[in-house]
């Protein structure tokens, strides 16, 4: 393995850890913020932090969006996938929502079909229906336990999936610090206006006070460790490339199941670690086919 490559893996699997922590101080939250304000300011404070960035790297111009629907699509799913995570967080243990969140990818492929005209390939079904014997086995004792409210994490990954999709179709469309910004720009204007209609809907549960110092605080530690992590992943992808970078992201399970037993005493169960262990697999599966699939295509190629 070469150098570039193997720091490139590195930065990855680093990038995805931090992830995680980023997760575990979310749910540190717990009981103190609701979590629609809370990701209403952890984009306000990343989004700001971008904006800054991104016009003393590249120019006030670069502040302005290529086909702005499109980057509005990205924005109101990342804020989706953020609000229901968060929710999934503050009352899931941290390894089963990350487990559950792991099925963006084969969201992503069953996506890519109908809305990049993409042929969804039998790998994708075998991987999907693995997948969703995964989810079943994580999110029964907790149907039974919560009811609906244990469907969040499965609602995350599907618009994580679907904001994958969209990425997809926005590329090239600006660099990667300006997409970073564009995105968070919408999902911060989206919360924030859900957050002050919540605050003065008149339903209790739904009301809450201004954050202590220690939320906006903890708020602003998961805006730069998401921020640093998903450069840390686009660097190690420019360096390994996307197919040796993509298992890495198993890492946060890792991770995830670490700050959830060592942090908040959440020993997974038998049931847990068997769901996860098979949405890891699927996951796998679908990340091998493809990348065998993409090694014929390059041997077709070369023999043309």
């Amino acid at each position: 393995m070469q150098d570039t490559e193997r720091s490139g893996l590195l930065l990855a699997l680093a990038g995805f850890a931090l992830l995680s922590v980023g997760d575990g101080v979310i749910k540190s939250m717990a009981g103190v913020w609701p979590a629609l304000p809370v990701a209403a300011l952890r984009f306000v404070i990343g989004a700001i932090g971008l904006a800054i960035f991104l016009s003393q790297t590249e120019g006030i111009a670069a502040l302005k969006p290529a086909q702005p629907w499109l980057q509005i699509g990205r924005g109101v799913c990342v804020s989706v996938a953020s609000v229901c995570f968060f929710s999934a967080v503050y009352i899931m243990p941290l390894a089963e929502t990350m487990a559950i969140a792991f099925l963006a990818p084969v969201f992503t492929a069953l996506l890519s079909g109908p809305i990049l005209g993409e042929r969804v390939r039998a790998p994708v079904w075998i991987a999907s229906g693995m997948a969703m014997i995964g989810v079943v086995v994580i999110l029964r004792p907790n149907l039974l336990e919560l009811g609906l409210p244990a469907m969040f994490p499965l609602v995350s990954a599907f618009f994580f999936g679907l904001m994958i999709v969209l990425n997809r179709k926005a590329a090239g469309r600006g660099s990667p610090l300006a997409m970073q910004f564009y995105m968070a720009g919408v999902a911060a204007t989206v919360l924030t206006a859900l957050a002050v209609m919540a605050k003065f809907s008149g339903v209790e549960m739904l009301d809450f006070g201004p954050p202590s110092w220690d939320v906006v605080l903890r708020c602003a530690i998961v805006a730069c460790t998401a921020t640093g992590a998903h450069w840390m992943v686009y660097l190690g992808t420019t360096r390994a490339g996307a197919s040796q970078v993509a298992p890495c992201t198993y890492i946060q399970m890792l991770v995830a199941t670490l700050i959830g037993w060592l942090w908040f005493g959440d020993v997974p169960d038998a049931l847990t670690l068997l769901g996860a262990a098979i949405i890891i697999g699927a996951g796998l599966y679908l990340w091998g086919a493809s990348k065998d699939r993409g090694s014929m295509t390059k041997d077709v190629s070369q023999d043309r």
